[in-house]
């Protein structure tokens, strides 16, 4: 008899020894109940081994309890933000669009992956979970770097290249969190615009900042010298 009707909470059978098939099944199903609810709350290991069709036992052969789970499923898409960032960095050889190309893949990461950037970076630490918040922080935190000190060595940026990474992620986590904790806002439809606008924000703020030396100038002033920046270049031409 056919069972291709027993509907998405049946799965195909694994054989003995395809432990790892089934953890990825538990992983999968994990994530789409998160994505489906929202929230960790309602998760529990025995939705979860509902959902793919073996027994609880089964899913704590795998998982010790539902935080290493919900650290396990989130570390899992992080892996996409890492090569996203990645792809960024080694996307062109301008220093200065590299880093605002990174920003921007930070902020549509976070865009389209609410339920597990909250997890990770929008949550007080566990210690079931903090090894798993701790990993994704230094990821990111190593890839800003790796983005800011090349436009240091070029003079784009002033500043020891940690420091300024902190800062330029302190402003893109600012925009993804706000973007995911107050969806009723009128955010713009185009959220990859959205993204380039903030991360070329940031990035020309963190510039500017790094050359001055307490940060404040008279209105005046100010006003007179942004007024320049577009005769001094077009962000139009050539660095898209």
């Amino acid at each position: 008899m056919s069972r291709s009707d027993d509907g998405p909470r049946r799965r195909v059978r694994a054989n003995p020894g395809e432990g790892a098939r089934l953890r990825q099944q538990i992983l999968d199903a994990a994530q789409q109940l998160l994505i489906e609810s929202g929230s960790e709350e309602t998760l529990t290991l025995r939705t979860v081994a509902g959902r793919v069709g073996v027994s609880t036992p089964s899913v704590y052969l795998h998982f010790a309890d539902k935080q290493t789970l919900i650290g396990a499923v989130a570390e899992q898409v992080w892996v996409e933000l890492r090569d996203r960032m990645a792809e960024a960095l080694a996307s062109t050889s301008d220093p200065f669009l590299a880093l605002r190309r990174l920003a921007a893949s930070y902020v549509r990461f976070a865009a389209r992956h609410p339920v597990q950037y909250r997890l990770l970076l929008m949550r007080g630490a566990s210690p079931q979970a903090d090894s798993a918040q701790r990993r994704a922080a230094d990821t990111v935190l190593r890839y800003m770097v790796d983005a800011t000190r090349p436009c240091v060595l070029a003079g784009a940026l002033h500043g020891d290249p940690e420091d300024l990474a902190l800062r330029l992620w302190t402003a893109v986590h600012g925009c993804a969190a706000l973007m995911i904790s107050q969806p009723q806002l009128p955010w713009p439809a185009d959220v990859d615009k959205l993204a380039e606008d903030i991360a070329r924000m940031a990035g020309l703020g963190v510039a500017v900042a790094s050359r001055l030396s307490d940060g404040t100038r008279p209105t005046p002033q100010l006003v007179a010298a942004l007024d320049k920046l577009p005769a001094l270049f077009d962000d139009r031409a050539g660095t898209r």
